[in-house]
């Protein structure tokens, strides 16, 4: 109960508060829009550029971390693609979509937060590991599935063109790519330069938070209830024990397993109806499914801690 009360409810206070600035109309569209652009296109970046230029590079890219919160993903978007044709008789595009729902863990929004609560800043290593490689890898998957779904029997040329475009062409991805080669060629940063873009990074995952609220305000609670309620259990419960189960097979180190499991653990992100909208596909099913199961999440991640070694 400790951990319910001093981790996890302080990070959807704060998400709380957006939603109710925007039910109450002390925030608008536009309010949350600006928020969440900047948290998303300025502060974040900053923070991830500064964290991955830093970054013990062995110590976080584990092969056996990326192996078992990425396998576990893969396996989370294979059952929502296939889950839904099977059972909910729907068209490969919707597929594809409620596929990549199941795949997007809200890394950064919610993962990042929670950990550092729970651990500590030093224990971000595993975090900032996974979230390096996140959007190019579930952006690459989802992009490539449903280009080929849209595209059957064509060539290949168009899917390349469309996945490369889709995938680095933002700010988080850019800012990732320019700190690895930091990292890499042992660029120094100035110490005025890091302070500074610091102060400004320390600003996008409370900014994001209250941002994310005001979204989620807007969603509503539509769509197929059965298909909403699979992509829940699929991220808050199938998820994260396919990870523990990886992460225990291969021994990680225990900052990582905590890093994998916790993860892997939170709700889907907003890119699940940002990629949902992209295509026009299961739109109400994608914001239900990320309204839904943020809500629910306050509960399972104060489970999967509680569980945590």
């Amino acid at each position: 109960m400790q951990a319910l009360i001093d981790v996890v409810l302080p990070v959807f206070l704060v998400i709380g508060a957006g939603f109710a600035a925007f039910r109450f109309k002390y925030f608008d569209s536009s309010h949350v829009d600006g928020l969440m652009k900047f948290a998303q296109g300025l502060a974040i970046p900053f923070m991830l550029f500064l964290a991955i230029s830093g970054l013990d590079l062995r110590a976080g890219f584990d092969p056996g971390l990326l192996a078992s919160f990425y396998g576990g993903a893969t396996i989370c978007f294979l059952l929502g693609l296939f889950g839904s044709r099977a059972l909910f008789g729907r068209d490969w595009e919707d597929c594809v979509a409620i596929g990549f729902a199941c795949l997007f863990s809200n890394s950064v929004l919610l993962g990042l937060p929670i950990t550092e609560r729970a651990y500590g800043p030093d224990a971000l290593t595993g975090n900032f590991a996974i979230v390096a490689l996140h959007a190019p890898f579930c952006y690459g998957l989802g992009i490539t599935v449903m280009e080929i779904v849209k595209n059957r029997g064509k060539g290949g040329g168009a899917i390349l063109t469309a996945v490369v475009g889709s995938t680095f062409k933002n700010a988080l991805l850019l800012a990732i790519a320019l700190g690895f080669v930091f990292n890499l060629l042992s660029i120094p940063i100035h110490n005025t330069v890091s302070e500074a873009l610091a102060i400004v990074g320390r600003a996008g995952l409370p900014c994001a938070l209250v941002a994310l609220g005001g979204i989620l305000a807007q969603f509503r609670p539509e769509g197929d209830l059965r298909v909403i309620a699979s992509v829940v259990v699929i991220s808050l419960l199938v998820h994260p024990v396919l990870v523990w189960s990886f992460g225990t097979m291969v021994s990680l180190p225990q900052d990582l397993f905590r890093s994998a499991v916790l993860t892997s653990a939170m709700a889907p992100g907003v890119n699940a109806y940002i990629f949902a909208s992209m295509y026009g596909r299961a739109t109400r099913v994608a914001a239900s499914s990320v309204l839904i199961s943020t809500a629910a999440s306050v509960l399972t991640v104060w489970v999967w801690l509680s569980l945590l070694p």
